[in-house]
């Protein structure tokens, strides 16, 4: 199987087994629907496609000399959770500044596990708070910052990696090669990093990133750039004729993100109760709204398969 570390020389600390499983989705659609299981990557801790960003930036804040991240999301953040998780295990301590969220019982769940992570937390009751409070953050724990939910140049190299694995797993026919890949796009780095792997990999399938987070600019645009940031650190590394990513590979729609980041719609609520009628892990602020979006794809006919979903919901204990 080809990785990236294999092709760059990056550091690395890898934290789960590839690669992760692929099958036909059978919940009734007309379209051919796959799903790539991220919930299986992750050992122990967590799962999903935070722990894949996790692999790149715990090696590079090692290879910084950065004992202490700080990063950001709501107080249901996995990708908070994830970090602290994980890198609590690699010597280095999380800092998290928190938003408050709309509440459920999935995050007071995470709240608590957030709690007993280790973590050092903040709790902000706004996004704007959290911003003016940003330079005392940065000022008493001098960390290395990352955005929310990894989606840095280094974490995005992480669905670099899984376009390549995507490619292995059409190459030995476990996958027909997909038309798309739908994914939902919270804060923009699986994204960028699929679009820039699958033209890597010489792959023709489309991005389509159901937008979840009203809270970022998650525009074709701006994650984009994140591919070409991610882009030059391969180039940097060594990595020769490095494709690039434009707007025109990313179609980030928005029409299913209902209420805003964090608030559940009828239509994802019960695509959460198919997929888990089935043995999927889920949830219903960024896999329902995923799924509802191709359930309303395929019922208008404006699906071309073979589709691939990438759930990247990855919970443990």
């Amino acid at each position: 199987m080809t990785r990236l570390a294999d092709l760059v020389d990056l550091p690395r600390v890898p934290l789960g087994t590839a690669p992760t499983p692929v099958r036909r989705l059978d919940l009734e659609y007309r379209t051919d629907v796959w799903v790539k299981d991220e919930s299986a990557y992750g050992d122990g801790k967590w799962g999903g496609n935070k722990v894949r960003k996790l692999e790149w930036i715990l090696g590079e804040a090692q290879r910084r000399g950065s004992s202490t991240i700080l990063t950001v999301g709501g107080i249901g953040t996995h990708w908070g959770l994830a970090c602290a998780l994980y890198g609590g295990d690699h010597g280095v301590r999380t800092v998290l500044g928190l938003v408050d969220q709309p509440v459920d019982d999935h995050v007071r769940e995470q709240l608590r596990r957030l709690e007993r992570s280790g973590a050092v937390l903040h709790r902000y009751s706004s996004s704007v708070r959290l911003r003016l409070a940003a330079p005392y953050l940065m000022a008493r724990y001098r960390p290395w910052y990352v955005p929310a939910g990894g989606s840095h140049p280094v974490g995005a190299l992480a669905y670099v990696d899984v376009a390549l694995e995507i490619a292995d797993q059409v190459a030995a026919r476990a996958l027909p090669e997909p038309a798309v890949v739908v994914v939902p796009v919270g804060s923009g780095g699986t994204a960028a990093g699929l679009a820039l792997g699958l033209r890597l990999a010489g792959l023709r399938t489309q991005v389509l990133g159901i937008v979840v987070n009203d809270l970022l600019r998650l525009d074709p645009e701006s994650v984009a750039r994140l591919a070409g940031r991610a882009g030059a650190v391969l180039r940097k590394a060594g990595l020769h004729d490095v494709p690039t990513v434009t707007a025109a590979d990313l179609d980030l729609p928005r029409v299913w993100l209902g209420g805003g980041y964090g608030v559940p719609t009828p239509a994802g609520t019960a695509e959460v109760a198919r997929a888990t009628a089935i043995g999927l892990s889920v949830e219903p602020v960024y896999s329902g709204k995923a799924l509802a979006a191709i359930r309303d794809l395929d019922d208008a006919g404006e699906l071309s398969g073979p589709v691939l979903w990438l759930s990247t919901h990855g919970p443990r204990g």
